[in-house]
Formats: C-alpha cells, sequence, structure tokens
C-alpha cells in the first residue's frame, strides 16, 4: 500500500484558505529542507570512489535516491487532496503506481540493506566475495521488478476488466480511481507478503548480528554497530507500518470527531509517518558511518568547515 496517497482522498474538503495554506507551506518547507539534506547526501557519495564501489554505500545511495523520490511523491500527492484539481486519469494512473512501486522499493531495500549487515559480521572473510558491485546492483534490479508487480498487476486490471473508470479527469486518489474491491483485495495480499518478508528477514538478520556481537572474540564493536544499524532498520518498517494503517484510524477518527479535527490530524499523521521518516532515517543512517558523515558535514557547510583527512581515511573500511 502506497504511504504516499492512503490520506489524499478525504484530506480536505471545507479546510478554510488560510488553514490550507499554513499546512501546505509547513509541509513544502520542511520538505525541500530535507530534499536538500538528501540531495548533498548524494553528492557527497560519488565524491570518493569507495563510495562508489562498496555495497554498504551503493545501498545507502539507492535508499537516498528512492526516499527521495518518495518524498517529491508525497508532496505532489498531497497538493493534490489539498487543492483538488482535476488531473487526466492516465497521469492520476502514473502517479498513483508509481508511488506504490517507490514505497515498495523503500520497504525492500531496507531488507536488502540488513542482509549487506549479516553477511558482513556473520561472513567476513567471504563479504567481499558475495557482495560485489555487480552482484548488488543486480540485487537492486530484482527489488525494482518484484515492486513493480503489484502496480502492473492494477495497471493490466484497470484497462482489461475496469468499467467504473468512465471520466477524462477527475481528482486523484486511490478512492476515486481505483473503486473495485479487487484492487483492495491486491493492496492488502501484497502488503501482507512484502511486510512480513521483510520483517522475518531484518529480525534474522538482528539476531544473528547481536549472536555474533556477544560471542565474538575479534571486533566486537563493529558487530555492535551492525547491531544498533539492522535495528534502526527495523525501527523504519514500524514507520512504514505506522503509514499503512492510517487509513483505518482515519475511517475510526471520521466517525467519533469533527470534519475539522479529522483533517488537523490527518496532516499530523501525514508529517509524522510519511515525510519525516523519509527525511531523517537517511540522515541518521548517514551520520553513524564516520567516514561519510565527514565529507558530508564539510560539503553541507559549502566547504567552509574542512574534513579530517585521518579521520575519514581511517573509518572509510569500517562497518556502519
Amino acid at each position: 500500500m502506497s504511504n504516499s496517497n492512503v490520506t489524499n482522498s478525504n484530506i480536505t474538503q471545507t479546510i478554510t484558505p488560510v488553514d490550507r495554506d499554513l499546512k501546505t507551506i509547513l509541509s513544502v518547507s520542511s520538505c525541500v529542507i530535507f530534499l536538500y539534506v538528501n540531495g548533498v547526501m548524494i553528492f557527497t557519495l560519488r565524491k570518493k570512489p569507495v563510495f562508489q564501489e562498496t555495497s554498504r554505500y551503493i545501498l545507502f545511495g539507492h535508499m537516498l535516491w528512492v526516499d527521495t523520490l518518495n518524498l517529491v511523491m508525497s508532496v505532489v500527492l498531497f497538493a493534490c487532496a489539498v487543492f483538488r484539481p482535476f488531473v487526466m486519469k492516465i497521469v492520476c494512473l502514473i502517479l498513483l503506481v508509481a508511488a506504490t512501486a517507490l514505497y515498495q522499493v523503500s520497504t525492500l531495500n531496507l531488507a536488502l540493506m540488513s542482509l549487506e549487515r549479516y553477511v558482513a559480521i556473520c561472513f567476513p572473510l567471504r563479504h567481499a566475495e558475495i557482495t560485489t558491485y555487480g552482484r548488488t546492483n543486480m540485487a537492486i534490479g530484482v527489488i525494482w521488478m518484484i515492486s513493480w508487480i503489484q502496480s502492473l498487476s492494477e495497471i493490466v486490471i484497470f484497462y482489461s476488466i475496469d468499467t467504473t473508470n468512465i471520466a477524462v479527469n477527475l481528482f486523484c486518489s486511490r478512492t476515486t480511481l481505483f473503486r473495485l474491491q479487487i484492487y483492495k483485495n491486491l493492496d492488502v495480499a501484497f502488503t501482507c507478503v512484502y511486510f512480513v518478508s521483510v520483517c522475518f528477514i531484518i529480525i534474522f538478520t538482528y539476531a544473528s548480528i547481536a549472536a555474533v556481537a556477544k560471542t565474538a572474540s575479534g571486533d566486537k564493536a563493529s558487530a555492535k554497530k551492525a547491531t544498533k544499524t539492522v535495528l534502526l532498520h527495523l525501527i523504519q518498517l514500524g514507520l512504514c507500518a505506522a503509514s499503512i494503517l492510517i487509513g483505518v484510524i482515519q475511517e475510526v477518527i471520521y466517525v467519533f470527531t469533527s470534519y475539522a479535527t479529522t483533517i488537523s490530524l490527518m496532516f499530523f499523521f501525514f508529517v509524522v509517518f510519511m515525510i519525516f521518516p523519509r527525511c531523517l532515517s537517511p540522515l541518521i543512517y548517514g551520520l553513524r558511518d564516520q567516514a561519510f558523515s565527514s565529507l558530508f558535514k564539510y560539503y553541507f557547510a559549502f566547504g567552509l568547515k574542512k574534513p579530517s583527512k585521518c579521520n575519514t581515511e581511517m573509518h572509510l573500511g569500517g562497518g556502519s
């Protein structure tokens, strides 16, 4: 289920212009700030060959690109919900299926990053052999193909058996475009499969790395740091799961509260569970890697603060 559009069908109907403009300014300004942060991180990853050749940095860069696209897509769909413009049916379809695919890529990438840390800690001698540049990019390609299965299924259903969409232009949301029950069934099925699979992988890798951290006679610091990294992935997955529940929460609060209260709550959910996880998770993950964070702070400050060369070189081979 795409976290970018679970709220956009009912987020505004009677919202006042002042309230609408204030919410729009707050959401867009926060997105612009974090888009800049993500942009600097992506720029930093391109400045060192090791960042482009090492599996963990490749996956981190992929996470940055996907979360940035997710952030842009969330703002676009939020704007569609706030201003309620008429959108061409084909444009709306592209936006919704792309949002769904991006959301699932982001979720599956967490599992891939956890598996990379699992191999690095549990099979350190084979890590370089298993997580080569080619295999890492191949794995990224596989999760992209898997993530498009639901979207392609929805497109096939939309053009083959869906006869409910006659209008050329409409308000863009899953509720208005995907009216048949089969869409909901498909959404629930894919969501359950993806989240159960990713949750199992992350918990398995966390338990395995934690066991190594307790028994390792060598570099326990790296094992413990990897454990915290996988735990961060589990927290990210929890935030993704929470965003899925927003649709259910929306229906409950709509029944028991006023419409104005519902609008305010849904805006709060949009910011907390959709915008900030996409912004803060890459920031936290990046700053925990001392080699990367040193260069990131340098470029973020427009080169005013020089990075420590010895500190950067010292940590280029370390785990994150």
